[in-house]
C-alpha cells in the first residue's frame, strides 16, 4: 500500500545490507534490528508496539536456523515479513452479518476524522456487493452535517433517514432501525457526531445509542495522519464502547502508516476499512467549496450552451478553493497511476484569471471575436505573452467541448486526464 511506501523503502535498505553480508553474526542481527526499530518509530508506529515487534523478530532471527543458514539475510527478511503480517492480522477482517437483518453499523470517532464520508463509502461498497444499505443522519450538532450525508446518499443512490437536527440521536437511531426493517434494508449505517473521548456527556450519548439499537459493528473512524494520537483515541473509545474494528481515513502517500500497524496491536481490534481519496471525497470537497447559487446558475447556462470565459474563470476559482489539482485528480478512480510523476503547474490558475480579467466584457462573452490584434492587446494588459493567451483560449475551447459532452451524459470524470493536461 502507498501508506507504507516510506517504511518499505527503509526496510528494503536494511535488508539489502543483510543479504550482502553472506554469513550473519548475532551482532549483525542486533544492528539490523536497531535500524528496523528506528524505521518503525519514524513511520509513527507506537513505541511499545515497535519494541515488542523487534523483540519477537530478534528472538527468532538469532536462532541457529538463521545464523547457520546458507541464506541468513533472506531468512531474516522472511521473519520480518511474517511478523508484520501477524501484526496487521493474517486473515482479512470482514463485516459482521446479523442473522436478523438489518446489520447495524455504528460510526464513531473524533470530529473531522471522516465519519460521514466513510459512512457513504461503506454504503457504496455494500451496494456494489449486492446489498441494500440505508444511512441514518445522527449528527445533529455539526452545521450542515445532515445535508452533507444527504448529498453523499444522493450521489450513490442510497436513502438517508433523518429527523432533522431537533430530535435526539438516540431517537434517530431507533426510528432509523424501524424504517430499515420496513423497507427491507439489510444494512443500517448510523452516522454520529464527532466527539472527544474525554467528553463525558457525548460519550454517554453513544452508550445510549448502543443500548437502544444494539449495533453489530461499532466502527471507530480514525484519521491516520494523527499518528500516535490516533492510537490513544482508539484505546479510549475501545475501553468505553467496546469497538469491533477501525476505519482508517486520509491514507495517502504522505501518511507514514504507523497508526495502521499500531491500532491493531494495541486494541486487538482489526482495521476493517482503509479510506483513500475517491469520488465521494471529491463530492464532499466540492460541496464545501461551492457557492450553491452560482453553481446552479452556471449549470443552467451550460445546459443552454451559454458557457463563457467568465464561467471558465469562476470554475478555476472553485477548483483552486478545493485544493491542488494534483490532489483533486488523485481522488478520481483510475487516475492514481496516471498521475504518478506528473506535476500540475498551479501558477496557470493565477495566470488564466489575469488574462481573462484583461479582456473586455464582449470578449469574455464571445471569445470567437478575439483576433490577433486583440490577443496582442490582452497579452500586454495582463503582462503575459501572446502564446499564453493562445494557450488559455485553447484550454477554454477544450472545456467547452467537455461541457457539451457532460450535457450529453458522457460524464466529466472520463476526461480527467484531459483536464489535468490543461494545467501542466
Amino acid at each position: 500500500m502507498a501508506i507504507f511506501s516510506s517504511l518499505a523503502e527503509k526496510l528494503q535498505g536494511i535488508f539489502n545490507k543483510l543479504t550482502g553480508r553472506g554469513k550473519l553474526s548475532e551482532a549483525d542481527v542486533n544492528e539490523a534490528m536497531r535500524e528496523v526499530r528506528v524505521a518503525l518509530l519514524e513511520a509513527d508506529v507506537n513505541y511499545k508496539v515497535a519494541k515488542d515487534f523487534v523483540a519477537k523478530v530478534k528472538e527468532r532471527a538469532v536462532g541457529s536456523e538463521v545464523l547457520t543458514s546458507l541464506t541468513p539475510g533472506q531468512q531474516v527478511i522472511k521473519i520480518v515479513n511474517e511478523e508484520l503480517t501477524a501484526l496487521m492480522g493474517k486473515d482479512q477482517s470482514k463485516l459482521t452479518v446479523s442473522s436478523h437483518p438489518p446489520t447495524v453499523l455504528l460510526m464513531v470517532g473524533l470530529q473531522g476524522s471522516g465519519k460521514t464520508t466513510s459512512a457513504g463509502k461503506i454504503a457504496l461498497w455494500l451496494k456494489k456487493n449486492g446489498k441494500r444499505p440505508i444511512l441514518a443522519a445522527g449528527d445533529i450538532y455539526r452545521p450542515a452535517a445532515i445535508k452533507q450525508l444527504q448529498v453523499l446518499g444522493q450521489a450513490i443512490d442510497v436513502p438517508v433517514f433523518t429527523l432533522g437536527d431537533k430530535a435526539s440521536p438516540v431517537k434517530i437511531a431507533v426510528e432509523a432501525l424501524e424504517q430499515a426493517k420496513r423497507d427491507g434494508r439489510d444494512y443500517l449505517i448510523i452516522d454520529t457526531a464527532g466527539r472527544l473521548h474525554i467528553n463525558e456527556e457525548l460519550m454517554a450519548e453513544l452508550e445510549a445509542i448502543k443500548k437502544a439499537v444494539p449495533p453489530d459493528e461499532i466502527l471507530l473512524v480514525v484519521d491516520s495522519m494523527a499518528g500516535q494520537d490516533a492510537v490513544n483515541v482508539a484505546v479510549a473509545f475501545n475501553e468505553r464502547l467496546g469497538i469491533t474494528g477501525t476505519v482508517l481515513t486520509k491514507l495517502d502517500g504522505d501518511t507514514r502508516g504507523g497508526a495502521a500497524l499500531s491500532i491493531k496491536a494495541v486494541t486487538g481490534k482489526p482495521v476493517k476499512f482503509c479510506g483513500m481519496g475517491d469520488v465521494l471525497t471529491l463530492i464532499e470537497k466540492a460541496q464545501s467549496a461551492a457557492d450553491a447559487s452560482k453553481m446552479q446558475e452556471m449549470e443552467q447556462r451550460m445546459r443552454k450552451s451559454q458557457y463563457t470565459l467568465d464561467d471558465f474563470m469562476e470554475q478555476l476559482k472553485h477548483i483552486k478553493r478545493m485544493g491542488s489539482m494534483q490532489d483533486i485528480l488523485g481522488m478520481i478512480p483510475g487516475l492514481g497511476k496516471q498521475m504518478k510523476g506528473l506535476q500540475a503547474d498551479e501558477t496557470q490558475f493565477e495566470q488564466a484569471s489575469v488574462i481573462i480579467q484583461s479582456m473586455t466584457k464582449a470578449e469574455r462573452q464571445n471569445p470567437s471575436i478575439i483576433n490577433s490584434s486583440r490577443r496582442i492587446r490582452i497579452a500586454k494588459g495582463s503582462g503575459t505573452k501572446v502564446q499564453d493567451v493562445n494557450r488559455l483560449l485553447k484550454q477554454f475551447d477544450q472545456m467547452q467541448k467537455m461541457v457539451k459532452q457532460m450535457s450529453g451524459g458522457k460524464g466529466m470524470f472520463k476526461k480527467g486526464k484531459g483536464l489535468f493536461n490543461m494545467f501542466k
